[in-house]
């Protein structure tokens, strides 16, 4: 039976994958000690891979797919094929930012200050590029962590580092500069894999339902009962993908109304359906939405 090689990122984001691959219909099993996990596909073997090594183990077919930030692939500049976007992160589904850090009584304003300055940082590739785009001659040295307490020590004098909020940043008495780069997670693959139909029909599969569970995220089913008499305004209210679903009751003044709402909208619209006359809301979560 043909397998296709699946890298799940470990660390960080491990966890989340985890959790939006079984979303997906994948049950993904750590092992203890064991960078293998059991996966319930035989059509699917994983491996767990660090983000910063992902492109590289997909780009040379050690892997035919993979996960990892969109930072890293410009870091390693590794030849993968970007098969879709997956905006989600550890604690929320939102992008990532790296951005220029230093203490609050630092001189530094602007990029432009950092001529002649040393920084810190996982992503030197990518910064020493971004800066020498600015025209700015800057030392850029590798950080194998706690980047953060290097400026806070004084022993660089600003960092690059990865945030979601900058509320840890923050609380460390330190500014934000700017931001360098946006970056979400990217489903990847290679040429090779994408030329073998049954891999590429396979990969197809994955980033569909990937993309299908992160969208049921952002979104919730909601039901209600109205009177027929005010359907028409009840439906105006409604945002939906084409139209709501609507059907007569046994009693035919009333009409059932189902649709497909963003998350962010129904805690205003709950109270204005009802006020208009809808009763029986109900909100209930989806597990894919394709």
């Amino acid at each position: 039976m043909p397998q296709l090689k699946l890298g799940i990122p470990k660390g960080s984001l491990e966890q989340a994958t985890l959790s939006l691959f079984n979303q997906a219909g994948w049950t993904i099993s750590p092992r203890s000690r064991n960078y293998f996990p059991a996966i319930s596909d035989p059509e699917i073997s994983c491996a767990l891979v660090r983000s910063q090594e992902m492109a590289p183990y997909v780009a040379n077919g050690t892997l035919d797919l993979g996960l990892t930030g969109h930072d890293w692939i410009l870091e390693t500049q590794a030849e993968v094929e970007e098969i879709c976007e997956l905006v989600y992160s550890k604690n929320s589904d939102q992008p990532c930012r790296w951005v220029l850090v230093v203490r609050q009584d630092s001189p530094i304003r602007s990029i432009e200050d950092l001529q002649g300055k040393k920084i810190s940082t996982e992503l030197v590739g990518f910064t020493r590029r971004y800066l020498a785009e600015q025209g700015i001659e800057a030392q850029v040295e590798f950080s194998w962590g706690a980047t953060e307490a290097k400026v806070v020590e004084g022993l660089v004098d600003a960092v690059v580092e990865i945030t979601e909020t900058g509320s840890t940043i923050k609380a460390h008495g330190l500014r934000i500069v700017c931001d360098l780069l946006h970056t979400e997670t990217r489903l990847i693959t290679n040429k090779a894999a994408l030329a073998d139909p049954w891999k590429r029909e396979k990969i197809g599969q994955i980033a569909l339902l990937l993309q299908a569970a992160l969208s049921a995220r952002r979104n919730v089913a909601l039901k209600m009962n109205v009177p027929a008499n005010r359907l028409e305004e009840i439906v105006g209210m409604l945002p939906s993908l084409h139209a709501p679903t609507v059907n007569h009751l046994y009693d035919r003044e009333w009409l059932a109304i189902e649709t497909v709402v963003d998350s962010q909208l129904v805690r205003d619209l709950i109270p204005r359906l009802k006020t208009a006359g809808a009763e029986g809301i109900l909100e209930y979560e989806l597990r894919k939405m394709a």
